[in-house]
């Protein structure tokens, strides 16, 4: 049975009877809903007809009457007796007249109600309360009410339905002034139109019986003598391929021999055999040069993080200022870079940049703007005339157009006077000793790269034992998360002012752990770097 089921011709033909029969279903359900829609229409023109009838039997404008009779008055029994006669000869179920509570709609009372004496039903006792079936009846009494329609139809044919699947027909009473007063209903049951929709699905399946007992027959017979061999003699020639993994010297082409698709699929077996061996020879050859590529650059990531400063702490002789910094690529290699080192003993470089770009050319323009800044600092200048000889060497010969931000500052440790200038850079966050940590709003120059000739202003600030600095590249602030929000500058000032006392390390990683939080899985956009510096005073003080 199993292999049966597996047998082409056996996969054709279910193919072929699936097709009709969603085709069949298809133009079913379409004959299906207009032939319903079509009864429908017919069964709730009757019952209009009928509410119309039943609306000259009730005056509108005594509706307070019937209710202050309490359903005693000779006129109101009089009503009642035509709207009974009604109900049985016109052959509905029920009609009755109802007063919403029309401050929500929410309860109905019945004013009248009669019912088909052959029904099993009762009616609705004078004066009964109830609560309304449903919203959608709570909204046409409403339209009703509101002049909104003339006539309202609710069809119940779905899920549980106390008097079984019927339709209700409603129109408004009105008094001598054209005010709804009531609503009269008229609800006929669904059996006949069920019958005929039922009567109509019996024959549909009849037919698609026949027609797909026809189709397994006829197809039967023709898929076994025009497929079935040619299939067979692929299917025998693609395993044969999968197992050697060689072209055969001897194509399908020239023993299959149909001018159809079957035959441009042996064409394309013997061109699929011919390309797979080379794409197999050129693969192996990709595939080596891809890991060649991937050690390099593996290469390239450790060369990267061992030009920038590694090992904390960095100076642990030194007492009077802790540091730590980090750098986070977004790719393999990335742009940013951090950088301190000692000019003397007395002054301390502090470097932190954001070349523009990503990836390896970033990060040899990285390398290249680290190395010349280093060796113009390491002169004696100042942090203007430093970067001032910085952008005249890398704009000398700058022919791809790079430029990088560049923030630099040297600490006089043994006064805390730090000088500084900042070359396009994001503005350094300090924190004043028992104070919290706020934006520095310093000046900023032009970028390094940008132009030849810039000049760069510098200033001074005088730090204090416990002061810190933190700086930082655009990464930080711009980190974004799934919908497109930047973490921004506010949330890195609240992560950082968590523990405003927390050492350059801790300090660092409550920053990441904020970023993270915030951007979540979201892909990392750009190079996240950040140095953090703690000055804690003279050795003699500290």
């Amino acid at each position: 049975m199993k292999k049966l089921r597996q047998h082409v011709t056996v996969k054709s033909i279910t193919g072929i009877v699936l097709l009709l029969v969603v085709f069949s279903l298809v133009v079913s359900v379409i004959g299906f809903n207009g032939f319903t829609d079509a009864l429908l229409t017919q069964y709730a023109d009757g019952a209009f007809r009928v509410a119309w009838t039943a609306a000259r039997f009730v005056d509108g404008g005594r509706i307070g009457e019937y209710w202050a009779s309490e359903g005693q008055s000779e006129e109101y029994q009089t009503v009642w007796g035509e709207l009974d006669s009604l109900c049985n000869s016109a052959e509905v179920t029920f009609i009755y007249v109802i007063e919403p509570d029309r401050t929500d709609y929410a309860h109905i009372r019945f004013l009248f109600s009669t019912i088909n004496h052959n029904s099993s039903y009762s009616v609705y006792s004078f004066g009964y309360l109830r609560n309304t079936t449903n919203d959608e009846y709570r909204e046409k009494y409403r339209a009703l009410y509101d002049g909104e329609a003339l006539e309202e139809l609710v069809v119940r044919d779905k899920g549980y339905i106390e008097t079984d699947p019927h339709i209700t027909a409603m129109i408004p009473l009105k008094d001598e002034n054209g005010q709804v007063t009531a609503i009269l209903c008229v609800q006929r049951q669904m059996d006949v139109l069920l019958h005929a929709r039922n009567s109509y699905l019996r024959r549909v399946a009849l037919t698609l019986a026949a027609l797909v007992l026809l189709v397994i027959v006829g197809q039967s017979a023709y898929l076994d003598r025009v497929l079935l061999s040619p299939i067979r003699q692929i299917a025998a020639e693609a395993k044969r391929f999968a197992e050697e993994s060689a072209a055969n010297t001897k194509k399908l082409k020239t023993t299959i021999r149909n001018k159809d698709e079957i035959g441009a699929l042996a064409e394309s077996i013997d061109r699929m055999e011919e390309q797979v061996e080379r794409t197999m020879k050129d693969l192996t050859r990709i595939t080596a040069e891809k890991e060649r590529f991937s050690t390099e650059l593996a290469l390239a990531t450790k060369i990267q993080t061992s030009m920038l400063p590694h090992m904390f702490p960095p100076f642990p002789e030194r007492s009077e200022f802790d540091i730590y910094a980090s750098m986070d690529p977004a790719k393999e290699v990335g742009g940013d870079f951090y950088d301190f080192f000692l000019i003397d003993d007395d002054h301390l470089a502090l470097v932190i940049a954001d070349v523009s770009g990503k990836g390896v050319p970033a990060a040899l323009f990285m390398m290249a703007s680290k190395i010349i800044l280093q060796s113009c600092a390491m002169l004696g200048k100042s942090p203007a005339e430093i970067l001032s000889k910085t952008n005249e060497a890398i704009c000398s010969n700058n022919q791809a157009k790079m430029f990088v931000t560049v923030w630099l500052g040297i600490l006089e440790i043994s006064t805390g006077r730090l000088t500084a200038a900042n070359a396009g850079h994001e503005y350094p966050a300090l924190r004043r000793a028992g104070g919290a940590f706020e934006l520095y709003k310093d000046k900023h120059g032009f970028v390094i790269g940008g132009m030849k000739g810039m000049r760069y202003k510098e200033y001074e600030l005088i730090l204090q034992p416990g002061d810190r600095l933190f700086v930082y590249t655009d990464g930080v602030p711009e980190a974004t998360d799934a919908d497109n929000n930047m973490f921004e500058t506010d949330r890195m000032l609240d992560a950082l002012n968590k523990d405003p006392g927390a050492e350059p390390e801790q300090m660092l990683k409550n920053v990441r752990a904020a970023v993270d939080g915030f951007v979540k899985d979201a892909e990392q956009f750009d190079d996240l770097t950040m140095l953090c510096l703690s000055y804690n005073g003279p050795h003699e003080e500290t």
